[in-house]
């Protein structure tokens, strides 16, 4: 089918269509839509996606499941084509759809359909500023932008400036703009439509909470986005743990959470395989069964020591897994485990165990078994036998990924992705099982699912709605950063969801009400919405009396003639307050002005009616609070000693007579007071106490605010909720609501928090040096960064801000706590010229004591009135602080800072004499006077400020604004970045010359008795690599540089003789080409380095760096060549790759990344291309053998070393004496065809006329050439550098210069050396003359012997008067290819071959070629010897087939692996390798 699509009004539901269904469809661009079926035409694309679906296999799915389902598609399509798109009815229609998608992800059902599509066409057609004022369409939209398929049409579309849009709705643009926070999900890797399968598998062992919910989240997600299968599983594999009861509540709270599974399954139904598939493995000598105890087992795993039983054979393995399936006393003692990898950086691979024998009843299985799998074991058997495709984890499951994927491949199962996420931790809470079993069991809560606790049921009872749940989840998205949230955010995302549908209510406290005579009323009643702002919630009846009742609070912030709104009924004018002896409202009296509609700057008060046809309901309101009040514990913390005791208050309530109708689980808001969710329903009201039996039970839902929302009205904002301590089950004491009573303890405070600051510094320090070496456990590194947070959120509550790095809090000295009640809001500010009796200390105390009070009245929004006379107040304390101390008030002045100046025993005047002696210290600095002067006068300085601090009790510190011109010209000055002194530079003055002190200049550790270290300090003190802070990558220095740039410049030259030209290809790899080079990418797949993050932004699909270039280069090639004519082509760049190494890193040898020439060619005919190949290996060997005199063995790479991907790969190998090993040199890889077959490479043959694939080869040579070099050549003195490819060929060195030498003597002898340096260097030999007079000659050819300078040259009075010098080679002698020629042995049996690889020498043995054998040479000549310090035991690889091979293979030869059947072909050199 052709769809022709209009550039400027695109049928975009008709793309999104054929693109999801993937029809055979042919997109064509032109000026009209148009969709030629039969006879006729379609043209609008509600019709053409109409068609397509119905053209389509998914019909049922994107058309409704059942006829009404399909009404409602119909109705979307009309929607949207018809009001969305029509800009007079847009502003209603987006409000229509904002209330329908408020609790919904899709339009009709719980699965994406045509709908959807339509309506997000339209959106995309809507001004994009005008969606974004709606949250709920906002997070509709971005999440179906986010899927695969919307985002490829998106890509197609032409750009929007070119697209037809309807102008946005002035009176929608003028809504007040919202952002909507919402998480990035990335693609699933090689996940399709249709056939995706996840699975959530929680163990039937407890309650689920809200870990496990967001686990059960993202898997409903992926479901529906990728229109998959979700299975339900019950991880049953340890029958101590297992209930049925609990597998019930489980199901009952994915229920509760709105989660649908296509499947329910259990992990015991699979027992028989997972049986069957262990006795397998250990038939296979992949497992075997272990009678060690526990706690050896442990010590051996962390010890990589093998167990006693690892090399059991296979009959004596199933003797003793017979023992275990019978459940014998001794088979009880046993476990199997895998047999992988002692020896591996990852705890996970050290032998796990598979099956323990516990011979307990199973809820499913009964008796029938006494061994049972562990979790890792099952858990990817499961996964692929079930056919998930996608698995997701959390993070803390990362280091088992290895062993899931090894179980995978041992046993030849289908594979499975596995996606990971962060784990959901909270602050004040423990998700542990155990830790929420003893709060149940000890009576701290009512059950599982209090209010207070995290469990699903004990969220969803506080109020929490499975839509908030659901959006914060979607707000996190595919987040991999473990934190530690406050729940304050869950909440706040709840909030956004009930606010717009929670009906409107009052409640009063019942201890508290104060009546309010009202004349000219008379009881009536009348209907108001329920919503202020949404009228389909419905209404309510509302009472009115001459008599009613308001809360004590506000009735104490009254004062006669106000004018005040009384919600839901007017304004009403106070007439009169009557008072008690004490100075309390007991009543007072108003009357009605309902006709004044100015509701602006009037007072809002909540209010119930004395009516006698409605009686007040009997309600409580349940607070609940953290149970824990440490926010995050650390690892050494007990949970117990942090129990919050006073987790709960209960407040006895008046309640508006519409609360009776409230049904358990209804949330509403009571007005002015926040949000609650009905627990119990009122019961009939008794007529004997005219009482609710039961009382109506209320629990407040936090809506994410940090302080807790107000429980009382009133203008007195700031103050806590008054407690009923009468009747409260567990309350506070009760707070006055008429003042404000607070006690100033910042000074006191400002200490502990200083004390916090300075273990929270100590605390970062540990945790980045535990993370800079990564050898740490990943545990202590988790637990020091527990501790880390601990300390921060415990600064929050101590200093009542976040802590940030620098921002240590001021150290201001301690104030006397002080309970002195702010000054009421009626008292007038006292007068300015008023003289005080109160010191600058009291008045400081008190500024800061009212700042706070008026800080608390802005941050609630009180009344402007209250918040203008508190300010007053304020202004007059500063006014009265700075009549007492002569100067300004200023926040964090500390009590020497506020003391009257004519009061300070003395300190005015040392203080005036510091000044005085600091301008006198400045003056001398700045007229540069000497040196002993200016000691002199900061000598004077130090003292009077000490006698200050003697006399004050406070270091001094300049008055406000002195100098201040001086510190701010100062602080504007860039830092100068400070240059790191060598610790071989120091020098000491003698004289007018320096002399070196003594250095650590020589090699301390010897290449034949520690290579590594030896190795490590030749690369550093040489001055060829400087390590950096991050893993495996180095700094070049221009030493090693030079090297490189010797070998660059030579075989650049070389290859471009062979008409290769170089080029630059991108660093960047998009994931998509990464998969479609899955064979050859799978070698190094875990090495690739990916980019996830813009700045603090994630991308939407992340980039991987190159590990090399062919993904990148070869789609290039199919477009460049298409013809004969266009062949061959031959590209070089030299570049920079990435390669995540997981082994110890060395540098030039092993680094996370390196330089390197990557050379890639395509030829018409296979023999161009192979004899490319040839050349290239020649010129490799000639980089090693001409210019850095190193011996190589050319060959071919066996079959399991070859290249991924390529028909053969050509090597060029290096012995390395020190070690007995080998190392790679160089590859030149012939790729045969199956690279552009893969990229569609082709040319058209001249001959045939018909396209033919093109033959590829690839080559690199990367800087480990360096490594080899200094491995090869370098000795205990340190380099040895091949003239070749030394900067430095000569070094010049004057000698005999003494202390009585004449100055003309020594200019004459540095002359000569000088002159010298120009004749050698025009020779053509790179030359220098170290003429440094601080070093003396002795120092300099250690040092030059140690960077390895070939040829070192003295010259002294004597040689310049005879005409002749002193030479001294670096080099010994030695002869690299005596050395490797002596050490490479024809080795024809198993025996011979071991017995050579025990002397460190690489073997020549006749050799099958089969992959498994070569994979068990490997294993099976492992031994238990050092071949070099701090590697690891190791077998021998199959290094390369040499082209020049030792002897004929004759008949009747056998493969050199014993017990090999088949023939030998060839000779190939096996060794140990880096």
């Amino acid at each position: 089918m052709d769809l022709l699509c209009s550039k400027n009004l695109p049928p975009i539901a008709s793309l999104i269509v054929a693109e999801y269904t993937k029809l055979p469809v042919k997109i064509r661009w032109g000026a009209e839509n148009k969709l030629v079926v039969g006879s006729s035409a379609l043209t609008s694309d509600k019709s053409i996606a109409r068609f397509l679906v119905r053209s389509g296999s998914l019909a049922s799915s994107l058309y409704g499941t059942n006829e009404l389902s399909a009404t409602e598609v119909d109705h979307w399509m009309d929607f949207a084509s018809l009001r969305l798109a029509c800009e007079k009815d847009q502003e209603a229609a987006l409000d229509y759809l904002e209330k329908v998608l408020a609790p919904s992800t899709f339009l009709v059902g719980e699965r994406i359909t045509l709908a959807d599509f339509a309506v997000w066409a339209s959106l995309r057609s809507c001004d994009q500023a005008t969606v974004d004022l709606y949250p709920n369409i906002q997070r509709y939209y971005k999440h179906l932008s986010a899927m695969p398929h919307f985002i490829s049409v998106s890509s197609k579309l032409p750009a929007a400036s070119e697209m037809s849009k309807p102008a946005p709705s002035s009176s929608v643009t003028s809504k007040k703009t919202k952002k909507k926070d919402e998480g990035k999900f990335i693609e699933l890797e090689g996940a399709k439509q249709g056939e995706v399968v996840v699975r959530f598998p929680p163990e039937a062992s407890g309650y689920l909470h809200v870990g496990h919910a967001k686990a059960a989240l993202l898997n409903q997600y992926y479901q529906q986005t990728y229109n998959g299968k979700l299975i339900m599983r019950f991880d049953d594999t340890n029958p101590a743990k297992e209930n049925a009861d609990f597998e019930k509540i489980i199901l009952e709270d994915v229920k509760l959470l709105g989660i649908k599974y296509d499947m329910l399954s259990y992990t015991s139904n699979h027992f028989d395989i997972m049986l069957d598939l262990c006795e397998r493995m250990i038939k296979e000598g992949n497992a075997f069964v272990d009678d060690t105890d526990g706690e050896t087992m442990k010590l051996e795993r962390s010890n990589r020591a093998d167990s006693k039983n690892r090399n059991n054979d296979v009959a004596k393995n199933l003797t003793m897994w017979s023992e275990m399936k019978a459940g014998t006393e001794y088979g009880q003692t046993c476990c199997v485990r895998a047999k992988i990898d002692m020896n591996s950086d990852n705890g996970c691979m050290r032998d796990p165990t598979i099956y323990r024998c516990k011979p307990e009843a199973h809820p499913h299985t009964g008796l029938k078994y006494k061994v049972y799998p562990t979790y890792d074991f099952a858990c990817p058997i499961v996964d692929s036998v079930e056919g998930v495709t996608h698995a997701l984890r959390t993070t803390e499951y990362h280091d088992r990924d290895d062993q899931y994927f090894w179980f995978l491949k041992k046993l030849g199962l289908r594979h499975v992705h596995i996606w990971e996420y962060s784990r959901l931790n909270l602050q004040h809470t423990v998700l542990s099982k155990r830790k929420l079993t003893w709060f149940v069991a000890e009576g701290h809560v009512t059950g599982w699912d209090d209010p207070r606790f995290p469990t699903v049921r004990g969220v969803l009872r506080r109020g929490m709605t499975v839509e908030g749940l659901k959006q914060f989840i979607i707000a996190q998205g595919g987040s991999r950063s473990v934190v530690t949230m406050e729940w304050d955010k869950i909440w706040a995302f709840n909030k956004k969801v009930i606010d717009p549908i929670a009906p409107r209510y009052f409640a009063l406290l019942k201890k508290d009400v104060i009546p309010v005579y009202v004349d000219g009323a008379v009881e009536s009643s009348q209907l108001q919405p329920k919503h202020p702002k949404n009228t389909e919630i419905g209404e309510k009846t509302v009472y009115y009396s001459n008599k009613v009742f308001i809360e004590g609070a506000d009735a104490a912030s009254l004062k006669e003639g106000e004018t005040v709104t009384f919600i839901n009924w007017g304004n009403l004018i106070i007439t009169g307050i009557k008072r008690t002896g004490s100075g309390s409202v007991e009543s007072l009296t108003a009357k009605l002005d309902l006709a004044n509609k100015d509701f602006k700057k009037t007072l809002k008060i909540t209010w119930l009616a004395d009516h006698t046809d409605a009686a007040h309901v009997t309600t409580q309101c349940v607070h609940y609070r953290d149970l824990l009040s440490k926010p995050v514990l650390a690892p050494d913390d007990d949970f117990k000693d942090y129990i919050n005791k006073d987790s709960k208050e209960v407040y006895h309530m008046l309640g508006d007579p519409n609360l009776a109708s409230l049904k358990k689980g209804d949330i509403i808001q009571l007005q002015r007071r926040g949000y609650y969710i009905c627990d119990q329903p009122a019961g009939p009201l008794d007529i004997h106490s005219c009482q609710n039996s039961p009382p109506c039970i209320l629990i407040n839902i936090p809506d994410g605010h940090q302080k807790e929302m107000p429980t009382a009205g009133g203008k007195q904002k700031s103050s806590v909720a008054p407690t009923d301590s009468g009747d409260a089950k567990a309350g506070r004491a009760k707070k006055p609501s008429s003042s404000v009573e607070t006690t100033t303890n910042s000074p006191v405070t400002s200490d502990v928090a200083l004390e916090l600051h300075n273990k929270i510094v100590e605390q970062g320090n540990k945790v980045r040096q535990l993370k800079s070496n990564k050898d740490s456990p990943k545990a202590d590194v988790s637990a020091a960064v527990a501790l880390l947070l601990s300390l921060k959120a415990e600064y929050k509550s101590a200093a009542g801000k976040e802590w940030k790095p620098g921002s240590a809090p001021p150290t201001t000295a301690k104030a006397p706590p002080t309970t002195a009640k702010a000054p009421p809001t009626t008292a007038k500010a006292p007068p300015t010229t008023q003289a005080s009796s109160q010191s600058g200390a009291e008045l400081n105390a008190k500024v800061v004591q009212q700042g706070e009070v008026v800080r608390k009245l802005k941050a609630e929004k009180a009344d402007k009135e209250v918040i203008k006379k508190e300010v007053g107040v304020l202004l007059s304390l500063k006014a009265e602080f700075k009549q007492v101390t002569g100067s300004d008030w200023k926040p964090g002045m500390s009590t020497v800072e506020v003391t009257p100046q004519n009061g300070d025993s003395g300190g005015a005047a040392l203080g005036e004499q510091i000044t005085a002696q600091g301008n006198k210290v400045r003056e001398l600095k700045t007229s540069k006077a000497d040196k002993a002067a200016i000691d002199a006068a900061v000598k004077v300085l130090l003292e009077l400020k000490a006698e200050y601090k003697t006399v004050t009790g406070a270091d001094w510190a300049p008055p406000a604004g002195q100098n201040a011109g001086a510190r701010a010209k100062k602080e504007k000055q860039p830092k100068q970045e400070k240059k790191p002194v060598k610790p071989a530079q120091p020098a000491a003055s003698s004289g007018d010359r320096e002399v070196k002190k003594t250095t650590r200049l020589g090699l301390e550790a010897s290449k034949s008795t520690d290579l590594s270290d030896w190795y490590s300090q030749v690369i550093t003190k040489s001055e060829m690599i400087e390590y950096y802070d991050v893993s495996g990558c180095y700094i070049l220095r221009p030493w090693s540089y030079a090297i490189w740039e010797k070998v660059k410049d030579f075989f650049d030259a070389e290859i471009k003789k062979l008409g290769v030209e170089n080029c630059y290809f991108p660093i960047f790899v998009s994931n998509a080409a990464l998969e479609k080079e899955k064979t050859h990418i799978a070698d190094f797949a875990p090495e690739v380095a990916w980019v996830t993050k813009s700045g603090m932004s994630d991308l939407a699909e992340p980039i991987a760096i190159r590990p090399t270039s062919e993904t990148v280069m070869y789609p290039a090639y199919a477009k460049w060549i298409q013809s004969h004519r266009d062949l061959p082509m031959k590209l070089n760049q030299w570049n920079n790759v990435v390669r995540w190494e997981f082994k110890h890193p060395q540098p030039f040898l092993r680094t996370r990344e390196f330089l390197w020439q990557e050379g890639h060619s395509a030829f018409a005919t296979k023999a161009g291309a192979e004899e490319e190949v040839m050349q290239i290996l020649e010129l490799y060997a000639q980089v090693y053998e001409d210019l850095m005199a190193i011996p190589v063995v050319r060959g071919r790479k066996t079959e399991k070393e070859k290249f991924a991907g390529g028909d053969y790969t050509t090597t060029v190998e290096v012995f390395i004496s020190a070690s007995g090993r080998a190392i790679q040199g160089a590859t030149s890889h012939h790729l045969g065809q199956n690279f552009s077959k893969m990229f569609n490479i082709v040319f058209e043959d001249p001959d045939t006329q018909k396209p033919q694939f093109v033959y590829q080869n690839s080559w690199g040579l990367t800087t480990r050439t360096v490594g080899v070099l200094v491995m090869v050549h370098g000795d205990d003195k340190g380099l040895v550098l091949p003239p070749r490819v030394a900067a430095i060929q000569a070094v010049i060195i004057p000698c005999g210069i003494t202390a009585s030498m004449s100055d003309a003597d020594k200019n004459s002898l540095l002359d000569s050396c000088q002159e010298l340096q120009k004749t050698l260097s025009a020779a053509g030999i790179a030359a220098k003359a170290d003429l440094r007079d601080n070093y003396s000659p002795g120092w300099k050819y250690n040092h030059w012997e140690l960077k390895g300078v070939p040829v070192r040259i003295e010259l002294g009075p004597r040689d310049v008067a005879q005409g002749k010098f002193v030479v001294v080679r670096r080099d010994t002698g030695a002869k690299a290819k005596e050395e490797q020629d002596s050490h490479i042995l024809i080795a024809n049996t198993w025996d011979e071959l071991c017995a050579g690889l025990d002397k460190s020498c690489l073997l020549l043995s006749p050799f099958c070629g089969e992959i498994p054998c070569e994979d068990d040479i490997k294993k099976d000549s492992a031994r238990d010897v050092v071949v070099e310090e701090g590697a690891p035991a190791m077998g021998a690889k199959g290094l390369c087939i040499p082209f020049k091979q030792p002897a004929e293979i004759k008949a009747g030869m056998k493969c050199v692996k014993p017990n090999c059947p088949n023939t030998p072909k060839y000779y190939t050199l096996f060794g140990r390798s880096y």
